[in-house]
């Protein structure tokens, strides 16, 4: 058994909070870039230059790449091998959301009650998901989540009759309805089955896999390149200014459901497509 002090992963937390917001991921900015050579309208080619120069600069200058600096959402996978000593770990995860929000000057965007809408000042309570994994390690990642893309995200239960094809039109109408509000180009993550929370919960796991990285399911690997071509397709463009980048990519997960259900859930991801994973 070994043994963690739950500080090393506030420290931690601390530390990506504040990266993930200036460092934009190397995926992200190869796409912007593979994108500019495909990108026929010459108002889009100027727009992904300027994301890629505004990236540069965030990293350069240590500066938060987006006003909306996001909530912290972050996942753990915390091997059955090891025990987690000191303080309550979920207090220990906030505890470095709020030092990292306030050394890192990055906005403080969460409000305590829902309706009452009163800023509780330091970013905290962070949306935490928790999975037991085999091994004695744990894997952190972090992804602040600016909320223009995440007011744009849908959830469906669809009828298992609706198939692939019913799946497939509520992305594009989703991504449709968005249009550029959630400042395209986008990550698009799509997860399918499970119940109505699992599927939210896949589709933003899905906003994790890097750029580039297609599921390993045959079937799902291509409904993802056909879907990327459909919205794409849109002409939505960056910024929602025209253009044939719309989403850098889609990501869709899936998971067992009931014979019944077919739930379907679309969680966008903004062009500063923010996470930082660590193993400790």
């Amino acid at each position: 058994m070994r043994e963690i002090n739950v500080n090393k992963i506030s420290e931690a937390v601390k530390e990506m909070c504040i990266s993930s917001n200036y460092n934009l991921g190397n995926d992200v900015v190869r796409a912007f870039e593979n994108s500019r050579e495909t990108e026929e309208s010459p108002v889009a080619k100027k727009i992904i230059d300027n994301l890629i120069k505004n990236s540069e600069i965030a990293r350069e200058k240590r500066v938060p790449m987006c006003q909306d600096t996001g909530m912290a959402v972050v996942f753990l996978e915390i091997g059955q091998e090891v025990k987690l000593v000191g303080r309550d770990l979920k207090e220990a995860i906030n505890e470095g959301v709020r030092q990292g929000y306030k050394e890192g000057f990055l906005r403080k965007s969460v409000v305590e009650d829902p309706l009452l809408r009163n800023n509780t000042g330091d970013n905290t309570p962070a949306i935490i998901y928790i999975d037991i994994v085999p091994g004695d390690k744990v894997k952190l990642t972090v992804a602040p989540k600016g909320f223009g893309s995440e007011n744009m995200s849908r959830t469906k239960m669809l009828k298992p009759s609706d198939g692939i094809s019913g799946v497939e039109a509520f992305v594009v109408e989703t991504v449709s309805l968005a249009g550029p509000n959630p400042c395209p180009p986008i990550v698009v993550g799509v997860g399918v089955g499970g119940t109505l929370d699992k599927a939210c919960q896949i589709a933003k796991m899905a906003l994790l896999r890097p750029i580039g990285e297609n599921n390993t399911i045959e079937y799902v690997k291509e409904l993802e390149e056909r879907l990327l071509k459909k919205i794409n397709d849109l002409g939505i463009g960056p910024q929602g200014l025209g253009g044939r980048t719309t989403a850098l990519a889609v990501n869709i997960e899936v998971f067992p459901t009931h014979i019944a259900g077919l739930p379907v859930a679309v969680n966008i991801n903004c062009h500063a497509s923010r996470h930082e994973e660590r193993i400790i």
